[in-house]
């Protein structure tokens, strides 16, 4: 019978990677990007927090296991997966059929479409054609990335430049200083950064969508895995029914 392991949720940043073999039993490791309010971001007492942050507490309370976050940057988090450094990334990442090739995931969690991000005032940017010969931040490799780089592979009329940063909060600050014309992210960064920073609140609005296509949010799982899809399914649905999963979108305004 296997031992249960501590409750504690281990919040760890930037920690050095570590062979599978030393791996405790009954305990998982969780890649996620925080960078993304309110998904997952460092607060100003320097923790990690977020939306997906509880969910993983959730998660290790209901199941006795060790669950723990490791700060990881956007760029090579999937080669992180697939190359064993952790079981599973929490960090909005969207379900397409390319990434379910590579990796398992979860039932959904969120659902998410493109927003445009513009100053408060902008006009004419509300979708796809208006963004038409602009300048439009995202964050690299993400699918707001992917689809404008779609885009212009269907449409190079567009004629719009892409420019990709590795936190999409420096591409907010490039808009605020004027060297970008719009920023296209997850609608729920999106109203995060309009809605909720006050750096941005009233300077900042969301014009429209880039992309109809609505994304579905879910746990990314290293390739193979499916026992922990398993386990983590049994608790998405968990959450779900007792309302924990509705209250904890109403703690951080995703509703």
């Amino acid at each position: 019978m296997k031992k249960l392991i501590s409750l504690t949720l281990l919040l760890l940043c930037l920690l050095p990677l570590f062979s599978n073999g030393n791996k405790e039993e009954n305990s998982y490791v969780f890649a996620a990007n925080c960078a993304w309010p309110p998904l997952e971001f460092v607060d100003e007492n320097g923790d990690i927090v977020g939306f997906e942050i509880d969910l993983i507490h959730e998660f290790a309370t209901m199941t006795g296991y060790t669950m723990t976050v490791r700060n990881v940057a956007w760029d090579g988090i999937f080669a992180g997966l697939a190359n064993g450094a952790y079981d599973a990334i929490a960090s909005g990442v969207s379900v397409t059929e390319e990434r379910k090739g590579a990796m398992e995931f979860t039932t959904p969690i969120l659902y998410v479409t493109q927003s445009i991000i513009v100053h408060q005032g902008t006009s004419g940017m509300n979708d796809l054609q208006g963004l038409a010969g602009k300048k439009v931040g995202v964050q690299l490799g993400t699918t707001g990335h992917i689809a404008l780089e779609d885009a212009l592979k269907d449409q190079p009329s567009l004629d719009l430049t892409i420019k990709a940063y590795d936190e999409v909060g420096f591409g907010i600050e490039d808009l605020m200083n004027g060297n970008l014309d719009a920023i296209v992210c997850d609608s729920l960064i999106a109203s995060d950064y309009v809605l909720s920073n006050p750096n941005y609140a009233g300077r900042l609005m969301v014009s429209g969508v880039a992309s109809e296509i609505t994304e579905p949010i879910a746990i990314a799982v290293k390739k193979g895995n499916l026992a922990l899809v398993d386990l983590l399914d049994d608790c998405i649905a968990t959450l779900k029914q007792n309302g924990k999963m509705a209250e904890l979108k109403a703690k951080w305004n995703l509703l």
